[in-house]
């Protein structure tokens, strides 16, 4: 049996009745160790939007949304990341709507001094990957037109992961970060 074979049958066998179509992650809730200092990098430097806020705990988002990510000292005031080794979140993925926008989030890293883990053209999305003041894994990234999405000669879908040409997104963005901002630094793909 092929590979692509073998995928559907996988899939068959994990999911004999998928979900609605409908679904999606509406928001992630992240522990944090200084709520302030959350704030600051995905208010101040992300530009996401507080809508509300309670005792350990606030709540921001986009576009007027009751919230996309929430941040909380609940059961983390003052704590430490985990170690590498462990279990728990790989990264949340924050979805841009346009390659403008993603370039001007990328301005807003570089205007803040923080620096990239990677960067990568996956074919069906462009993506930036970074970490939060917690150590939290931070996907920025927009999708392409499905009709632009790499597939193989049997039309299935194949992602790729290439090195993401940050020059060629900083001209996508409203306004130039400065040349002096700009860490010439190395970034691996993921």
């Amino acid at each position: 049996m092929s590979s692509s074979g073998q995928m559907a049958k996988s899939r068959e066998t994990l999911t004999p009745r998928p979900i609605d179509r409908g679904v999606r992650i509406g928001h992630v809730h992240l522990k944090v160790a200084d709520l302030e200092r959350a704030l600051k990098f995905y208010c101040g430097v992300l530009g996401f939007e507080l809508t509300q806020r309670r005792p350990g705990a606030a709540f921001v988002s986009a576009g007027g949304y009751h919230h996309h990510i929430a941040l909380n000292t609940w059961e983390s005031l003052g704590g430490s990341p985990p170690p590498p080794g462990t279990t728990g979140l790989y990264h949340l993925a924050i979805l841009y709507p346009t390659r403008g926008a993603l370039a001007d989030a990328l301005c807003r890293l570089i205007a803040a001094g923080i620096a990239l883990d990677g960067a990568s053209d996956h074919g069906v999305s462009e993506a930036l990957y970074l970490r939060d003041p917690d150590q939290n894994g931070v996907e920025l990234y927009c999708d392409r037109p499905q009709q632009l999405w790499p597939r193989t000669p049997h039309g299935k879908l194949d992602m790729i992961t290439r090195r993401l040409d940050l020059d060629d997104l900083l001209r996508e963005a409203p306004a130039q970060p400065r040349a002096e901002d700009r860490d010439g630094g190395e970034v691996r793909d993921l």
